[in-house]
């Protein structure tokens, strides 16, 4: 199956075949009632600056967990549900944020101590993988409300992100996920790096995030995420940086290649997990490119979003909360990965 992928835009430019590298998937996983639409995925070019919110920043008056009903990466749209993000990724890796002053929460900052190595075809790489949001988010309002640059304007740190009706928070599913992927690639060499492992009260800042995998020179970066779109918006969908240069953000080196990264990852996620790609955005390829998205803009090593699916939509928040089909989409995600790096 060919992956194409789309420069998002509101309105549904003209069609285009992706000449890049397309990625086979065995037809046998495919879901029957979608076969036919996923042979051979067509993108679309244009803007990628609409598109509502799904993560929401955290209330200043919360100091309890809520379900909210999209996120920041965003609230849902009548019309176009945006990709959940809003940023979730960190400061400046120097524990200062986006103004210059002390946080208070530099825990990750400093790149910890890296783990031996294991002998393996990604032996001699850096993996950062950026579990989206933290759950201490909701009890530091003010924290991760402040505004931070990404580049083309100023958001916030971070967000409290989404959750499913039943309160199963996007925070813990991107953690559990993520913390499965670093095993997976540990057993095939790769050194794996988080921006945080439950090991600071909140974030960090989206600016902060991007900045661990600058400063490790990182080969490959994944932020984990989902969705939290409206009811029957269901499907998995990668988002790419989109070709941004303004301000401290400069993307022109890393979007062809966090393409390759990112078709790569939504053809092996389809393959291991059998979730369709979203039916909401990106237009059936699974493939989203974007230009708001401080992980993405101040990122200077190829780097991708994958939400994994709508934590809002029943069906699909019966896979989020399934620990069996995590370790698949951990799978998913992690073949993509090792696809990309070993070319």
């Amino acid at each position: 199956m060919s992956y194409v992928g789309p420069e998002f835009d509101p309105s549904p430019p003209p069609r285009r075949r992706f000449g890049r590298r397309p990625l086979t998937v065995t037809v046998a996983a495919l879901v029957p009632t979608c076969l036919a639409g996923w042979l051979v995925y067509q993108g679309t070019s244009g803007s990628d600056d609409g598109g509502p919110a799904r993560s929401l920043p955290a209330s200043s008056s919360s100091s309890q967990q809520a379900t909210p009903p999209g996120s920041e990466s965003g609230s849902a749209s009548s019309s176009r549900p945006e990709p959940h993000k809003s940023d979730k990724e960190g400061g400046k890796g120097d524990g200062k944020g986006g103004d210059g002053k002390g946080d208070g929460n530099d825990s990750t900052t400093k790149p910890p101590a890296r783990r031996p190595a294991a002998d393996g075809p990604l032996k001699g790489k850096i993996v950062v993988v950026d579990p989206g949001h933290n759950t201490g988010n909701f009890r530091h309002a003010s924290e991760i409300n402040r505004k931070v640059d990404i580049g083309t304007n100023r958001k916030e740190c971070d967000t409290t992100g989404t959750s499913t009706n039943a309160g199963y928070t996007e925070a813990k599913f991107t953690l559990d996920v993520s913390r499965r992927l670093r095993t997976l690639l540990e057993k095939q060499g790769a050194t794996v790096e988080f921006t945080q492992d439950g090991d600071r009260p909140w974030g960090p800042c989206v600016d902060e995030r991007a900045q661990i995998g600058n400063k490790l020179h990182a080969d490959a970066v994944v932020s984990v995420h989902a969705d939290g779109s409206g009811a029957g918006n269901r499907g998995f969908h990668v988002i790419m940086p989109g070709k941004v240069k303004a301000g401290s953000a400069d993307t022109t080196p890393i979007v062809a290649p966090s393409k390759e990264l990112g078709e790569r990852i939504a053809g092996t996620f389809l393959r291991a997990t059998g979730s369709a790609p979203s039916n909401y955005i990106g237009g059936g390829t699974g493939l989203d490119t974007r230009k708001d998205l401080g992980g993405l803009n101040l990122s200077t090593v190829p780097k991708v979003f994958i939400e994994c699916g709508n934590m809002r939509d029943a069906k699909d928040a019966a896979l989020l909360t399934s620990g069996a089909w995590r370790q698949k989409a951990a799978q998913g995600i992690s073949d993509g990965i090792v696809g990309f790096l070993r070319g």
